[in-house]
């Protein structure tokens, strides 16, 4: 299994939404924090799983969570690009 590596941007979009949850009601938080692991999980597993829509950059659903993981696959690990809300514009995360 290869290590997953935030980029700061990423990891602010994680920090960012588990917050929201949280303020809202700690046991959604804990299960989105859960459901992004198991996606992490399934990344690491398996990282080109998912089909890259750009060439380089690859999309996980997160499932229960209107949220996606945005990755790409270097040689010794995988760098999340992004932790996207659906209704978020698509290209926020271009340039990271």
């Amino acid at each position: 299994m290869k290590t997953i590596e935030f980029l700061p941007a990423a990891r602010g979009d994680y920090d960012h939404a588990f917050d929201w949850y949280l303020k809202r009601n700690a046991k959604v938080a804990e299960k989105f924090s859960a459901a992004i692991d198991v996606a992490l999980k399934i990344v690491a597993g398996n990282p080109r799983l998912f089909a890259t829509f750009d060439g380089v950059h690859r999309i996980c659903l997160v499932r229960g969570f209107p949220y996606s993981i945005i990755y790409r696959c270097g040689e010794n690990r995988i760098h999340v690009v992004a932790v996207s809300h659906a209704s978020r514009d698509s290209g926020f995360w271009q340039g990271r």
